[in-house]
């Protein structure tokens, strides 16, 4: 069992970031550079956006305020899934590259809900981990496994 030490060890933020570069390394090639300022560089700024927000709410060091952020970051992983299907819609990346991106969205989505229920469990449990302490870890299924120290 894995001791999250940082935002990166977050099996969220690994999610998003599998997201993330999926969008930067394989579809923001296909698309036609016409679309350089408008599709490509909004469907990539949504992207990064989902990381950044699970670093940003990491770095809190409140559950509710990590809660919030890791809202934002789910909304902008439905956002590159929107981006995905105006791109499919349109006819400049193919249904393959959509579908594989759909996978990556439902696993950012899982895993994500599943740190923001952890999230929303501690900021209301009479038994909070002490502020400055590792957050537990999340497996697979977004369940919550206890960090032995």
């Amino acid at each position: 069992m894995a001791k999250v030490k940082t935002f990166e060890d977050l099996e969220a933020w690994q999610a998003c970031r599998d997201l993330r570069n999926f969008v930067v390394r394989e579809v923001s090639p296909k698309l036609p550079k016409d679309e350089r300022f408008s599709l490509i560089q909004q469907i990539k700024d949504a992207a990064r956006s989902t990381t950044n927000n699970i670093a940003e709410g990491y770095g809190r060091f409140h559950y509710k305020d990590n809660a919030k952020f890791c809202s934002n970051a789910r909304g902008s992983v439905y956002e590159v899934l929107d981006h995905l299907i105006d791109a499919n819609d349109e006819k400049l990346i193919s249904n393959e590259l959509l579908n594989e991106g759909r996978k990556l969205f439902e696993r950012a989505v899982q895993v994500l809900n599943g740190y923001m229920n952890y999230l929303h469990k501690a900021a209301n449990s009479p038994a909070r981990i002490q502020e400055g302490q590792s957050q537990p870890y999340l497996n697979e299924t977004a369940e919550v496994l206890p960090i032995n120290d």
